[in-house]
């Protein structure tokens, strides 16, 4: 298959919502308006932006957990998956049954989770901890498992929302080891990130939103000197 080959394919792509603006009134809020880019195989992809600019909610679109009011999304028969840690936590289970819930609903059937179950309390380096009740967890140790149950998920698409500078330093260090080694397959990679440097090491390609709209795309350099261009002058 081409490296260019075009998984996913954004085109005019509109979210909004009925929000509540009074006692008696709604008005409509619009996250995302006309939203238009390509995911190609193979390439990591940087979305950067201001707090609320629609950023995890793009993610959420590619994903397809939400469904865009106007234009389309084409998922050209790719699987995707979208790494927030603790999708589906309950904290009165243990970290094995928080493991075991938040694989299925990352699309991992249970045998299979029960086969990984050993890698992911190896990588997560949370021993007989996890055993214990998650409520009894930092959020340090929250972040390892969800990182380590993830990461077990094999898609064609990994969509990562914020996750890369989460617990400990030695974790930190460990979670980009191994999303560079998933960048150096031939996974599709979307990374949300507040942290530019981490975008500039990672990703060949940004795509900017800025209130919603695509601001610029284009190479990871060029981009990145736009945006902390106009973030000084702001």
């Amino acid at each position: 298959m081409s490296a260019h080959e075009i998984l996913i394919s954004l085109q005019n792509v509109s979210l909004s919502y009925t929000v509540r603006a009074g006692m008696f009134k709604w008005s409509k809020y619009m996250p995302l308006s006309d939203i238009s880019f390509d995911l190609h195989r193979g390439e990591t992809v940087g979305i950067i932006g201001r707090n609320g600019a629609g950023k995890s909610t793009l993610l959420r679109l590619i994903a397809g957990i939400l469904e865009p009011d106007r234009g389309q999304i084409i998922n050209h028969g790719a699987r995707v998956s979208l790494l927030s840690l603790g999708v589906g936590f309950v904290p009165h289970l243990s970290g094995k049954q928080n493991a075991m819930l938040s694989g299925m609903l990352l699309g991992l059937r249970r045998q299979e989770i029960a086969r990984r179950m050993e890698a992911i309390i190896e990588f997560s380096g949370l021993g007989h901890f996890i055993n214990q009740p998650l409520h009894t967890y930092s959020s340090g140790m929250r972040a390892r498992l969800g990182f380590s149950v993830a990461i077990q998920v094999d898609p064609d698409v990994l969509l990562i929302d914020e996750v890369l500078g989460v617990g400990d330093e030695e974790f930190r260090t460990k979670s980009t080891s191994e999303m560079k080694r998933l960048i150096k397959s031939d996974k599709t990679v979307v990374l949300v990130s507040h942290s530019l440097p981490t975008v500039k090491e990672l990703c060949d390609r940004a795509v900017w939103i800025e209130e919603g709209s695509v601001k610029n795309t284009g190479d990871i350099e060029s981009v990145l000197n736009l945006y902390t261009g106009r973030s000084e002058n702001s």
